[in-house]
């Protein structure tokens, strides 16, 4: 018998559709799709749009990165696991985001616990995508991170020294009280690595916060008070790499009026969905 394979244009329309956040249930519904058709779309081209994340993220020229961690879950919250449960994936997951200051573009992320260990393999990850400096001259690259304890043993052992670190800590006055905004009453920066104490008022992860929210908005199972979570980890990795590689190479970023990945000099011209597409499955 032969496979009955959906068209490329009504898979585009899927695509289409997930990325600008809908869930899986409504492009079903909007389409006509079967709801796991719609689902091994997601997981097919998210999967080709990490490999071609892994391949053009190479070799980047960055001035300042910023770096941060989303929260979500996959099947169920972390207090409802239990000890019972077999899947080790399952309960909270994190999503660390590098992201540059300059461009808007998103350099590296990773899947994972909120660890030691993957705040090691993220760091990792970051310093092989990055152009650094000569490691006997004064550092060319800057990196800015939250408070989280790991990153500083994870950016010595990435970095090396070879780098501008400093964390930045934000005490929020009603922190603590549900649904409500949190009030930031208070900031302390300090320098990790670098003699220049003029690096310390630029240390900054305003912009990789920001990005959460683009986050939230464009990926359906992101988004806070609703049925949206990730049943399975593949699922999740797949939707992610998927909005990441459409928002550098693909949105248009409404400050600077091009796509994060020709702000930063990595292409010339914004690719269309059909493009992003096509140069994913080849």
């Amino acid at each position: 018998t032969v496979a009955n394979i959906l068209k490329k244009d009504r898979q585009l329309e899927v695509v289409h559709l997930l990325v600008e956040g809908n869930s899986l249930r409504s492009i079903s519904r909007l389409t006509g799709v079967n709801l796991r058709t719609c689902l091994r779309i997601l997981v097919k081209v998210g999967n080709a749009c990490q490999t071609l994340l892994d391949e053009r993220m190479r070799e980047l020229p960055l001035r300042h990165v910023q770096v941060d961690e989303i929260w979500t879950y996959v099947a169920k919250k972390q207090a409802r696991v239990s000890l019972t449960d077999p899947d080790a994936t399952i309960g909270d997951q994190y999503v660390f985001i590098a992201l540059d200051t300059d461009s808007k573009m998103i350099a590296s992320y990773a899947i994972g616990k909120r660890t030691s260990d993957m705040a090691r393999r993220f760091m990792m990850d970051l310093v092989g995508r990055l152009v650094l400096g000569n490691p006997f001259e004064y550092p060319t690259v800057q990196l800015s991170t939250d408070g989280f304890k790991p990153y500083w043993e994870a950016v010595d052992l990435a970095f090396r020294g070879n780098v501008l670190y400093g964390q930045i800590k934000k005490v929020f006055r009603n922190a603590i009280r549900p649904y409500t905004p949190s009030e930031i009453v208070a900031s302390e920066r300090r320098i990790i690595y670098g003699p220049d104490r003029s690096q310390e008022r630029t240390i900054c992860t305003s912009h990789v916060e920001r990005s959460n929210l683009t986050i939230r908005t464009f990926i359906r199972r992101f988004t806070r008070l609703t049925l949206g979570f990730s049943k399975k980890l593949e699922n999740l990795n797949a939707a992610v790499a998927l909005h990441i590689a459409h928002y550098n190479f693909c949105r248009v970023h409404g400050t600077l009026g091009k796509t994060p990945t020709m702000a930063a000099g990595l292409v010339n011209d914004i690719w269309t969905l059909e493009e992003l597409y096509d140069k994913a499955m080849t």
